[in-house]
Protein backbone atom coordinates (compact mmCIF):
# COMPACT_ATOMS: atom_id res chain seq x y z
CA UNK A 1 0.00 0.00 0.00
CA UNK A 2 1.66 3.53 -1.22
CA UNK A 3 1.40 6.30 0.81
CA UNK A 4 -1.09 9.36 0.58
CA UNK A 5 -0.08 13.15 0.43
CA UNK A 6 -2.94 15.65 2.44
CA UNK A 7 -1.68 19.15 1.92
CA UNK A 8 -3.84 22.12 3.23
CA UNK A 9 -4.19 23.89 6.48
CA UNK A 10 -3.01 22.74 10.03
CA UNK A 11 -4.80 24.87 12.69
CA UNK A 12 -6.36 25.28 16.06
CA UNK A 13 -10.38 25.92 16.54
CA UNK A 14 -11.31 27.52 19.57
CA UNK A 15 -14.79 26.72 19.80
CA UNK A 16 -16.81 29.06 22.39
CA UNK A 17 -18.62 27.12 25.23
CA UNK A 18 -20.74 29.41 26.31
CA UNK A 19 -23.96 28.95 24.80
CA UNK A 20 -25.55 31.93 22.37
CA UNK A 21 -22.49 34.27 23.29
CA UNK A 22 -20.92 35.84 20.45
CA UNK A 23 -17.09 35.96 20.66
CA UNK A 24 -16.56 39.12 22.28
CA UNK A 25 -19.00 38.17 25.01
CA UNK A 26 -17.59 34.53 25.70
CA UNK A 27 -15.61 33.48 28.50
CA UNK A 28 -15.01 29.61 27.90
CA UNK A 29 -13.28 28.34 25.15
CA UNK A 30 -12.09 24.31 23.96
CA UNK A 31 -9.04 23.85 22.05
CA UNK A 32 -9.78 21.60 19.11
CA UNK A 33 -7.25 20.42 16.92
CA UNK A 34 -8.70 20.89 13.09
CA UNK A 35 -8.07 21.70 9.54
CA UNK A 36 -9.84 19.66 6.86
CA UNK A 37 -6.95 17.86 5.23
CA UNK A 38 -5.35 17.48 8.85
CA UNK A 39 -8.61 16.05 9.33
CA UNK A 40 -8.30 13.37 6.37
CA UNK A 41 -4.74 12.72 7.38
CA UNK A 42 -6.05 11.40 10.87
CA UNK A 43 -8.88 9.49 9.99
CA UNK A 44 -6.54 7.89 7.00
CA UNK A 45 -3.99 6.78 9.32
CA UNK A 46 -7.13 5.59 11.99
CA UNK A 47 -8.10 3.29 9.21
CA UNK A 48 -4.57 1.77 9.04
CA UNK A 49 -3.18 3.75 6.11
CA UNK A 50 0.06 5.28 5.43
CA UNK A 51 0.00 8.97 4.92
CA UNK A 52 1.73 12.45 5.40
CA UNK A 53 0.84 15.41 5.99
CA UNK A 54 2.16 18.63 4.15
CA UNK A 55 1.22 21.61 6.26
CA UNK A 56 2.90 24.72 8.32
CA UNK A 57 2.47 25.93 12.18
CA UNK A 58 3.87 28.13 14.28
CA UNK A 59 6.94 26.94 16.18
CA UNK A 60 4.91 27.15 19.77
CA UNK A 61 2.82 25.52 22.06
CA UNK A 62 0.11 25.01 19.72
CA UNK A 63 1.96 24.15 16.50
CA UNK A 64 3.40 21.88 19.00
CA UNK A 65 0.11 20.29 19.74
CA UNK A 66 -0.56 19.72 15.99
CA UNK A 67 2.29 17.53 15.56
CA UNK A 68 2.16 15.48 18.67
CA UNK A 69 -2.00 14.38 17.68
CA UNK A 70 -0.96 13.72 14.09
CA UNK A 71 2.45 12.09 15.45
CA UNK A 72 -0.41 10.01 17.98
CA UNK A 73 -2.58 8.75 15.01
CA UNK A 74 0.86 7.27 13.18
CA UNK A 75 0.41 10.42 10.61
CA UNK A 76 3.82 11.41 9.30
CA UNK A 77 4.63 14.91 10.18
CA UNK A 78 8.47 15.42 8.24
CA UNK A 79 6.30 18.04 6.04
CA UNK A 80 4.74 19.79 9.09
CA UNK A 81 7.14 22.63 9.19
CA UNK A 82 7.48 24.90 11.95
CA UNK A 83 7.98 28.45 11.36
CA UNK A 84 9.60 30.91 13.58
CA UNK A 85 8.32 34.21 12.24
CA UNK A 86 4.29 33.11 12.25
CA UNK A 87 2.05 31.84 14.98
CA UNK A 88 0.06 28.82 14.46
CA UNK A 89 -3.12 29.80 12.66
CA UNK A 90 -6.52 30.36 15.17
CA UNK A 91 -10.43 29.76 14.04
CA UNK A 92 -12.74 30.84 16.74
CA UNK A 93 -16.10 30.12 16.78
CA UNK A 94 -19.44 30.42 18.27
CA UNK A 95 -22.89 29.39 17.87
CA UNK A 96 -25.42 32.17 18.71
CA UNK A 97 -28.98 31.78 19.62
CA UNK A 98 -30.71 32.29 16.06
CA UNK A 99 -28.21 29.64 14.80
CA UNK A 100 -25.53 32.14 12.95
CA UNK A 101 -22.06 31.24 13.69
CA UNK A 102 -19.50 34.21 15.37
CA UNK A 103 -16.74 33.36 13.53
CA UNK A 104 -12.87 35.33 13.82
CA UNK A 105 -9.85 34.08 11.44
CA UNK A 106 -6.33 34.60 13.01
CA UNK A 107 -4.35 33.50 10.35
CA UNK A 108 -0.61 32.44 10.26
CA UNK A 109 1.35 29.88 9.80
CA UNK A 110 -0.55 27.84 7.49
CA UNK A 111 -0.37 30.10 4.76
CA UNK A 112 2.82 30.24 4.89
CA UNK A 113 3.47 27.36 3.31
CA UNK A 114 5.09 27.64 0.47
CA UNK A 115 5.96 26.10 -3.12
CA UNK A 116 9.85 26.48 -2.81
CA UNK A 117 9.15 24.32 0.55
CA UNK A 118 7.03 21.77 -1.16
CA UNK A 119 9.33 21.26 -4.29
CA UNK A 120 11.06 18.91 -2.01
CA UNK A 121 8.18 16.36 -1.46
CA UNK A 122 9.04 13.20 -3.70
CA UNK A 123 5.68 12.57 -5.35
CA UNK A 124 7.23 9.57 -6.38
CA UNK A 125 6.09 8.09 -2.69
CA UNK A 126 2.78 8.35 -3.02
CA UNK A 127 -0.06 6.71 -4.58
CA UNK A 128 -2.57 9.45 -3.96
CA UNK A 129 -2.48 13.36 -3.04
CA UNK A 130 -5.75 14.99 -1.34
CA UNK A 131 -6.02 18.79 -1.48
CA UNK A 132 -8.97 19.85 1.14
CA UNK A 133 -8.03 22.81 1.79
CA UNK A 134 -10.47 26.34 2.09
CA UNK A 135 -7.57 28.50 2.83
CA UNK A 136 -5.60 27.50 0.14
CA UNK A 137 -7.73 29.56 -1.97
CA UNK A 138 -6.97 32.47 0.34
CA UNK A 139 -4.15 34.84 -1.60
CA UNK A 140 -0.68 34.18 0.01
CA UNK A 141 1.94 31.07 -0.56
CA UNK A 142 0.20 28.29 0.17
CA UNK A 143 -2.15 29.57 -3.17
CA UNK A 144 1.25 28.66 -4.95
CA UNK A 145 2.24 25.80 -3.24
CA UNK A 146 -0.74 24.25 -3.95
CA UNK A 147 -1.22 24.77 -7.78
CA UNK A 148 2.59 23.73 -7.92
CA UNK A 149 1.41 20.41 -6.34
CA UNK A 150 -1.14 20.19 -8.77
CA UNK A 151 0.89 20.44 -11.78
CA UNK A 152 3.50 17.77 -10.75
CA UNK A 153 1.14 15.55 -9.49
CA UNK A 154 -0.25 15.87 -13.13
CA UNK A 155 3.06 15.21 -14.63
CA UNK A 156 3.64 12.36 -12.67
CA UNK A 157 0.08 10.83 -13.36
CA UNK A 158 -0.35 10.66 -9.29
CA UNK A 159 -4.34 10.39 -7.83
CA UNK A 160 -5.57 13.65 -7.19
CA UNK A 161 -8.39 13.94 -4.91
CA UNK A 162 -10.30 17.05 -3.91
CA UNK A 163 -12.36 18.70 -1.79
CA UNK A 164 -13.14 22.67 -1.86
CA UNK A 165 -14.30 22.47 2.07
CA UNK A 166 -15.74 26.15 0.91
CA UNK A 167 -16.42 28.34 4.13
CA UNK A 168 -18.61 31.48 3.68
CA UNK A 169 -17.19 33.23 6.62
CA UNK A 170 -13.60 33.13 4.53
CA UNK A 171 -15.12 34.31 1.10
CA UNK A 172 -18.05 35.89 1.63
CA UNK A 173 -16.45 39.24 -0.43
CA UNK A 174 -14.89 37.30 -2.76
CA UNK A 175 -16.99 34.05 -3.61
CA UNK A 176 -16.50 34.50 -7.17
CA UNK A 177 -11.95 33.57 -6.67
CA UNK A 178 -13.14 30.28 -4.65
CA UNK A 179 -15.49 29.53 -7.56
CA UNK A 180 -12.86 29.75 -10.35
CA UNK A 181 -10.15 27.98 -8.07
CA UNK A 182 -12.43 25.36 -7.45
CA UNK A 183 -13.14 24.69 -11.17
CA UNK A 184 -9.38 24.31 -12.25
CA UNK A 185 -9.06 21.71 -9.61
CA UNK A 186 -12.78 19.84 -10.33
CA UNK A 187 -10.70 20.03 -14.43
CA UNK A 188 -7.77 18.41 -13.19
CA UNK A 189 -8.52 16.04 -10.29
CA UNK A 190 -9.32 12.39 -10.59
CA UNK A 191 -12.08 12.31 -7.99
CA UNK A 192 -13.85 15.32 -6.01
CA UNK A 193 -16.33 15.40 -2.90
CA UNK A 194 -18.36 18.27 -2.36
CA UNK A 195 -21.97 19.02 -0.48
CA UNK A 196 -24.68 19.60 -2.21
CA UNK A 197 -24.92 22.90 -1.43
CA UNK A 198 -20.88 23.60 -2.81
CA UNK A 199 -22.83 21.87 -5.85
CA UNK A 200 -25.05 24.59 -6.25
CA UNK A 201 -22.49 27.46 -5.78
CA UNK A 202 -19.55 26.18 -7.85
CA UNK A 203 -22.35 25.57 -10.97
CA UNK A 204 -24.21 28.22 -10.79
CA UNK A 205 -27.44 26.39 -10.14
CA UNK A 206 -30.10 26.64 -7.55
CA UNK A 207 -31.04 22.54 -7.91
CA UNK A 208 -29.32 19.51 -7.10
CA UNK A 209 -30.48 17.94 -10.30
CA UNK A 210 -29.15 21.39 -12.73
CA UNK A 211 -25.65 21.29 -10.74
CA UNK A 212 -25.35 17.67 -11.17
CA UNK A 213 -25.78 18.21 -14.47
CA UNK A 214 -22.93 20.51 -14.76
CA UNK A 215 -20.28 18.45 -12.96
CA UNK A 216 -21.38 15.74 -15.37
CA UNK A 217 -20.79 17.21 -18.74
CA UNK A 218 -17.77 19.76 -17.40
CA UNK A 219 -15.94 17.47 -15.32
CA UNK A 220 -14.02 13.56 -16.32
CA UNK A 221 -13.64 12.49 -12.48
CA UNK A 222 -15.49 10.49 -10.60
CA UNK A 223 -17.39 12.25 -8.04
CA UNK A 224 -19.81 12.17 -4.74
CA UNK A 225 -22.19 14.60 -3.42
CA UNK A 226 -23.13 14.39 0.17
CA UNK A 227 -26.63 14.85 1.18
CA UNK A 228 -26.39 13.97 4.69
CA UNK A 229 -29.52 11.28 6.00
CA UNK A 230 -30.35 10.98 2.12
CA UNK A 231 -26.95 9.51 1.26
CA UNK A 232 -24.35 10.42 -1.26
CA UNK A 233 -25.19 10.68 -4.59
CA UNK A 234 -22.05 9.06 -6.54
CA UNK A 235 -21.39 10.75 -10.22
CA UNK A 236 -19.54 8.42 -12.70
CA UNK A 237 -19.00 8.43 -16.69
CA UNK A 238 -21.74 10.33 -17.11
CA UNK A 239 -24.78 8.93 -14.58
CA UNK A 240 -25.98 9.01 -11.21
CA UNK A 241 -26.55 6.80 -8.47
CA UNK A 242 -27.41 7.25 -4.69
CA UNK A 243 -25.39 4.88 -1.73
CA UNK A 244 -27.96 5.22 0.83
CA UNK A 245 -26.64 6.78 4.32
CA UNK A 246 -25.65 4.44 7.44
CA UNK A 247 -28.75 5.53 10.22
CA UNK A 248 -27.36 7.35 13.01
CA UNK A 249 -28.05 9.14 16.58
CA UNK A 250 -25.65 11.74 15.51
CA UNK A 251 -23.84 13.61 18.64
CA UNK A 252 -21.57 15.75 16.75
CA UNK A 253 -21.30 15.89 12.91
CA UNK A 254 -17.85 17.64 13.12
CA UNK A 255 -15.05 15.89 10.65
CA UNK A 256 -17.87 13.50 9.40
CA UNK A 257 -17.36 14.54 6.05
CA UNK A 258 -13.16 14.45 5.91
CA UNK A 259 -13.95 11.03 7.82
CA UNK A 260 -15.73 10.09 4.42
CA UNK A 261 -12.69 11.46 2.53
CA UNK A 262 -10.46 9.63 4.29
CA UNK A 263 -12.01 6.59 3.84
CA UNK A 264 -12.49 6.78 0.16
CA UNK A 265 -8.74 7.22 -0.31
CA UNK A 266 -7.53 4.98 2.37
CA UNK A 267 -9.55 1.97 -0.22
CA UNK A 268 -8.00 3.30 -3.16
CA UNK A 269 -4.49 3.76 -2.08
CA UNK A 270 -3.33 0.17 -2.84
CA UNK A 271 -4.77 0.16 -6.37
CA UNK A 272 -2.93 2.13 -9.91
CA UNK A 273 -4.19 4.78 -11.44
CA UNK A 274 -5.29 2.90 -14.31
CA UNK A 275 -7.33 0.46 -11.86
CA UNK A 276 -8.80 3.09 -10.51
CA UNK A 277 -10.11 4.97 -13.95
CA UNK A 278 -11.90 1.74 -14.67
CA UNK A 279 -13.53 0.58 -11.63
CA UNK A 280 -17.13 -0.30 -12.33
CA UNK A 281 -20.53 1.59 -10.45
CA UNK A 282 -20.70 -1.49 -7.82
CA UNK A 283 -16.91 -1.09 -6.75
CA UNK A 284 -17.66 2.34 -6.20
CA UNK A 285 -20.93 1.78 -4.32
CA UNK A 286 -18.98 -0.67 -2.12
CA UNK A 287 -16.15 2.07 -1.44
CA UNK A 288 -18.72 4.62 -0.76
CA UNK A 289 -20.59 2.71 1.27
CA UNK A 290 -18.05 2.09 3.55
CA UNK A 291 -17.03 5.78 3.17
CA UNK A 292 -20.65 6.36 4.57
CA UNK A 293 -19.95 4.01 7.29
CA UNK A 294 -16.46 5.96 8.32
CA UNK A 295 -18.64 9.55 8.22
CA UNK A 296 -21.39 7.41 10.57
CA UNK A 297 -19.08 6.54 12.97
CA UNK A 298 -17.31 9.77 13.45
CA UNK A 299 -21.17 11.47 14.10
CA UNK A 300 -21.30 9.25 17.38
CA UNK A 301 -18.86 11.18 19.12
CA UNK A 302 -18.14 14.70 20.01
CA UNK A 303 -14.70 16.10 17.82
CA UNK A 304 -13.51 14.96 15.08
CA UNK A 305 -9.66 13.83 16.44
CA UNK A 306 -11.97 12.12 19.36
CA UNK A 307 -14.21 10.35 16.85
CA UNK A 308 -11.30 9.26 14.65
CA UNK A 309 -9.55 7.12 17.68
CA UNK A 310 -12.72 4.98 17.17
CA UNK A 311 -12.19 4.50 13.50
CA UNK A 312 -10.84 1.21 12.13
CA UNK A 313 -11.39 -0.80 8.91
CA UNK A 314 -13.06 -3.02 10.57
CA UNK A 315 -16.57 -1.13 10.58
CA UNK A 316 -15.98 -1.79 6.69
CA UNK A 317 -17.26 -5.67 7.37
Amino acid sequence: MKKILCIGEALIDMICTDKGSSLSEGQHFLKKPGGAPTNVAAAIAALGGSVELAAKVGADPFGKHLVDVMQSFNVSTRWVLQSEEHFTTFAFVSLMLNGERDFYFNRGADGQLSREEVDGINLEEFSIIHFGSATAFLPGPLQAAYLGLLTKALQQDIFISFDPNYRHLLFRNNTQSFIDQSWNFLNSCHFFKVSDEEAMLITGKSTLADATAVLLEKTKSAFAITLGKEGTLMGLNGETFIIPSIPVQPVDTTGAGDAFVGAVLYQLSDKTLKAIKNMSAQEWSHVITNANKAGARTCEYMGAMEAFKHLSNDIFS
